[in-house]
């Protein structure tokens, strides 16, 4: 053995080669923490005193190869400002040099994934061979930041600066054909053929046969272009960027600007060049919020383990009530991932329109070439269609999506419990509809939990698992696993009047009401709103859900929060449902709506809403768009606030992961919890007061007053 640490291991195999090993010990994945990246220092000065090695094979002692650094880690030196963070890149990217300077060539044996700093490892590698298993990418965009470990210096002089560009930018995870292509691997094999692959590569270069000092020399010097093909290479690379990024994701922008400084310079200058930039998008908000959700996210998972764990129920068959398009989205997404389904309604229609739901969806995968019509066939086969209960006594967990009304409801739940056998779980996919009250009707109120899922089922990775007052813990367990296996992210939540995620949306449809009844223009709220980052305004947005489906949710809801949630005025929302303008459903909402070029609805301002709204509305006026975001925002995070401080949701983590993945809040903001982190507690809680003179759901919860008062924020 040349070298042992808790991280690598080199060993010599036969004929000068040697095997340098990452392994960490007591993780299931390699990482670039601190520790490996002590080890990888003290494993390259072994390598180098060791005057037998001819060439190096690295390799990967699990199933992945490296998944990039350890973010949770290191996050805490982006605190520190952006000198503490050029000086720790800096350092890191000399243990990166040293490798990369070894006196023989050395290969890249890649088997697995090989994400950000795991592919910047490859790349200071010689040459990569890579598995037909593995994937390989440097996605830090996706956390508001850009590669630091060399990764922008290196990939444009190995692959050029269009594909670098698109590689750094988009952030993607790149398959082997793609990988190949572009020139990022050198060769790629099967997984049982890549050692020999990797061994025999190496030889090559040890027997003269390939120029590996030629090929190494390209990563230290400067971009094999003239100044004028740059020049042109990087406008146009730009305009692109840009365009995609918008101005709410500074790092693709901040990378590609890094990437044209260093083009024209040899190595050392332009990692100076690329820790420089790194460093500024590392301390933007962005950044602090991307990294906060990517953490969230963590949390969450962790969360939904902890859960599972306290179950031992396993689903192996399932069932929905009700085909409909919803109930023909969850049988679709069940199917689709391999859980057998049974589809149950009592119209042949219903039935026919859920499997032409299904159908519809996978013959999308199959024309994209997803999918094979083969193995759309199979999972078509997984859905069983039928009128009657005949087969319920195998089912083990059923989802109740029948219309929301608690009558019908309860009366189809009544009626299955009997059917079934006495472990079975009964879910409601009901959207606000209590599940204590549903429970009321059931005789095994301790199998019954909420399972909420969110339109359009396929799209959209939220699941709210809801506890009622008797749910029990397997039966929350056994729903939470359910809902991983649809491959869709749970997250528990306690009983209450539009649970989570309604219960907090619509406060800010309230604003919304508020803003139009006071005289705002509602196109004028809808820009700024997209503006602010949310992917449609409120008023599209209601169009979108079904002015119908909002009216009757808002309703439950101010009874359920009569204090704040129900208004002394008649909204604009009110009045469009009055005129039966239900919105994209019958085609007029706020906004009109035709068919564009793909048959797509397009909405179109309607002169008629404006007459509409006028015996409600103040005199039009031209608000401020920080008043506007204000008083949409304000009512939305105010009810996050009371949700944890009831114990609605467990933690400001699953809470602001709901919010980005029920309702599309703005991932770069990372959250209601981080957006009020982000303002200041205590500028938060002065803003409330602000505007506490518009009514109760403006008035901060007492939550807030007590972390202001303590200056304590939601995280670290």
């Amino acid at each position: 053995m040349i070298y042992s640490g808790t991280a690598i291991s080199v060993q010599a195999l036969e004929g000068g080669i040697a095997e340098f090993k990452f392994d960490l010990a007591n993780e299931s994945v390699n990482k670039f923490n601190r520790a490996t990246l002590e080890d990888l220092k003290s494993a390259i000065e072994a390598v180098k005193a060791d005057s037998n090695i001819k060439g190096l094979v690295v390799t990967s002692g699990k199933p992945v190869f490296i998944v990039g650094a350890d973010i949770t880690e290191f996050v805490g030196s982006f605190a520190q400002g952006e000198a503490a963070i050029i000086e720790w890149v800096a350092s890191a990217n000399q243990i990166f040099n040293a490798f990369e300077d070894l006196p023989f060539p050395t290969v890249a044996a890649i088997n697995g994934i090989a994400l950000g700093g795991g592919f910047e490892m490859c790349l200071v590698c010689d040459y990569r061979v890579m598995s037909t298993a593995a994937k390989v990418g440097l996605p830090e965009v996706k956390l508001g930041i850009f590669p630091g470990f060399g990764g922008t210096v290196r990939l444009p002089r190995v692959i050029g600066i269009d594909n670098a560009v698109e590689w750094i930018a988009a952030g993607a995870e790149k398959r082997p054909d793609a990988a190949l292509k572009d020139g990022a691997v050198d060769a790629v094999v099967a997984p049982d053929q890549l050692q020999a692959a990797a061994l025999s590569l190496l030889q090559q270069c040890i027997d003269g046969k390939i120029d590996w000092k030629a090929k190494r020399a390209e990563k230290l010097n400067p971009v094999k272009l003239n100044m004028l093909e740059q020049m042109m290479a990087f406008q146009t690379a730009t305009a692109v960027v840009v365009g995609k990024a918008g101005p709410n994701y500074p790092a693709p922008k901040l990378a590609l600007q890094g990437m044209q400084q260093h083009a024209s310079l040899g190595r050392e200058d332009a990692l100076k060049v690329e820790a420089k930039n790194f460093a500024k998008a590392a301390v933007t908000p962005q950044a602090n919020a991307l990294i906060g959700l990517f953490m969230a996210d963590q949390a969450v998972k962790k969360a939904s383990k902890k859960h599972e764990g306290k179950g031992s129920k396993e689903i192996n068959q399932a069932a929905v009530l009700g085909a409909g398009i919803m109930g023909g989205g969850i049988a679709y997404q069940a199917a689709s991932k391999g859980t057998p389904i049974i589809m149950k309604d009592i119209r042949t229609e219903a039935l026919d329109l859920g499997m032409g739901e299904a159908s519809k969806l996978l013959g999308k995968q199959v024309e994209k070439g997803r999918l094979s019509p083969a193995d759309m066939g199979k999972t078509l086969s997984r859905i069983r269609p039928t009128l009657n209960y005949g087969d319920f006594n195998s089912v083990d967990i059923i989802i109740e999506a029948v219309v929301e009304n608690p009558k019908v409801k309860t009366a189809v739940l009544s009626e299955v419990e009997g059917l079934v056998k006495e472990d079975t779980i009964l879910a409601s996919n009901t959207s606000t509809i209590s599940i204590t009250y549903l429970a009321k009707s059931l005789k095994r109120p301790e199998n019954f939990v909420g399972m909420h899922f969110f339109n359009p089922v396929h799209m959209m990775p939220l699941v709210e698992v809801i506890r009622g007052e008797k749910s029990s813990d397997e039966a929350v367990a056994a729903t939470v696993k359910l809902a991983q296996k649809m491959g869709k992210t749970p997250i528990v939540v306690n009983d209450c009047p539009g649970f989570l995620v309604n219960r907090v949306l619509f406060p800010y449809f309230g604003g919304f009401d508020m803003l139009v009844r006071d005289g705002a223009d509602f196109q004028a709220v809808d820009k700024v709103m997209e503006k602010f980052g949310w992917p449609m305004g409120p008023a599209y947005l209601l169009d979108v859900v079904g002015i119908d489906t909002g009216v009757h949710a808002a309703k439950i809801m101010a009874e359920g929060f009569p204090d704040r949630m129900q208004p002394n005025y008649k909204s604009g929302t009110e009045i469009m449902f009055e005129n039966n303008r239900y919105g994209q459903k019958n085609g007029k909402g706020y906004y009109v709506y035709e068919q564009d070029k793909k048959g797509k609805p397009k909405k179109v301002v309607d002169q008629t809403t404006y007459e509409l709204l006028a015996p409600i509305a103040a005199a039009r006026k031209e608000f401020d768009a920080q008043e506007i975001i204000d008083r949409c925002m304000i009512p939305m995070v105010n009810e996050v606030a009371r949700c944890l401080e009831e114990g609605i949701v467990a933690s400001a983590a699953e809470a602001d992961m709901a919010l980005i993945m029920g309702i599309g809040f703005p991932p770069f903001r990372g959250g209601a919890c981080r957006y009020v982190d982000q303002i200041g507690v205590a500028n938060y809680v002065a803003l409330c007061e602000k505007y506490a003179h518009l009514g109760k759901a403006y008035e901060a919860p007492q939550l807030l007053r007590d972390m202001a008062a303590a200056n304590k924020k939601f995280f670290g």
